[in-house]
C-alpha cells in the first residue's frame, strides 16, 4: 500500500446487510454476506474504522449485527443513529466508540441532507450529554452550514460530518472539472464548513456519495481527518472484494492528500 496518509477512511458496511436482508428478511443468523466477516476484510483493506446505521426500520443493519461488530472489529465502530429514545438506550448498552446523529426519514433510500441541530438545540443537546455520559464520542451529520456547525457546538457535539452529497452531485454535473464554478462553490463551502469546525474545537470528517472518481478534492482539505464511504466501496468489492476495494478507496485518499486533490 502507498504511504499512509492522515486522513482516515471510516468504511460504511450498510449494503453488505442490504444483499442479505433482500433474500433473509428479518433472518440474519441465517444468510449471507455475514457481515463482521465483512467488516473484517475491511480491516484487512486498512479501514480505520466501521459505520453501520441502525435504522429503526430495520431495513438492513439488525441489532444482532452492531452486538456483534462491537465485540469482534478491532477498529474503531461507529454507530449511525436518529436522535430517538430507543437508539440512545441501544447506544448507551452497545458502547460504540463513536454514536453519530443524523436525520432519518422511513421513504428515504439513503440518508437525505444533514442534521437540523439549530432546529432542535435542546433535545439534541439532551440526547448528547445521555450518550457522553455513557462514555461515547457523540458526531453530527451536518450540512455545509455554519449555523448548524455553531449549533452541534453549542450542543456539546465532539465531531461534526460535513454532507458532501451536494458537492458529489456538483461533481457529476461538471465532470469532475473544478474550474466550473458551481463545483468550486460546492468544494469551498465544505472547507469553510471544516474551518468553522476546527474553530470551534471539534473534529472535521465528511462523507456522504463520495466515489473513486470525486474522492480527492474532499481528501485534500485541510485539517480533514475522516471520511465515511459505503456504497461506492461495496459496489466495487462485487469485482474485485472487500478488502482490494478498500485498499483502493485508501490510495485514492493517500494521492489525494499528498498532491492537494
Amino acid at each position: 500500500m502507498d504511504t499512509p496518509t492522515n486522513v482516515q477512511l471510516g468504511v460504511n458496511i450498510d449494503h453488505v446487510a442490504t444483499v442479505r436482508q433482500a433474500r433473509y428478511p428479518g433472518q440474519p443468523d441465517l444468510g449471507e454476506p455475514d457481515v463482521v466477516r465483512a467488516a473484517h476484510e475491511a480491516e484487512l483493506g486498512g479501514a480505520d474504522g466501521i459505520t453501520v446505521h441502525l435504522r429503526e426500520d430495520r431495513r438492513h443493519v439488525q441489532d444482532r449485527d452492531v452486538e456483534l461488530l462491537r465485540r469482534l472489529v478491532k477498529v474503531r465502530l461507529n454507530l449511525e443513529m436518529a436522535a430517538t429514545d430507543e437508539m440512545v438506550g441501544i447506544a448507551r448498552a452497545i458502547e460504540p466508540h463513536t454514536a453519530m446523529l443524523v436525520p432519518e426519514g422511513r421513504q428515504e433510500v439513503t440518508t437525505e441532507g444533514g442534521l437540523d441541530v439549530a432546529g432542535q438545540p435542546d433535545r439534541l443537546r439532551e440526547v448528547v450529554g445521555r450518550l457522553r455520559e455513557a462514555g461515547l464520542i457523540v458526531s453530527a451529520f451536518i450540512d455545509a452550514d455554519p449555523a448548524q456547525v455553531d449549533a452541534a457546538a453549542d450542543a456539546g457535539f465532539d465531531v461534526c460530518e460535513v454532507h458532501t452529497g451536494p458537492y458529489a452531485e456538483a461533481f457529476a454535473a461538471c465532470g469532475g472539472d473544478t474550474r466550473r464554478g458551481s463545483l468550486a462553490s460546492a468544494i469551498a463551502a465544505v472547507e469553510h464548513a471544516g474551518v468553522r469546525i476546527r474553530e470551534r474545537g471539534m473534529r472535521f470528517n465528511a462523507g456522504h456519495a463520495l466515489n473513486y472518481h470525486n474522492v480527492g478534492p474532499i481528501a485534500a482539505l485541510p485539517g480533514l481527518a475522516e471520511l465515511h464511504i459505503g456504497h461506492a466501496i461495496v459496489s466495487r468489492s462485487i469485482y474485485v472484494g472487500l478488502r482490494s476495494a478498500v485498499a483502493d478507496m485508501k490510495r485514492a485518499i493517500a494521492q489525494a492528500s499528498r498532491t492537494g486533490g
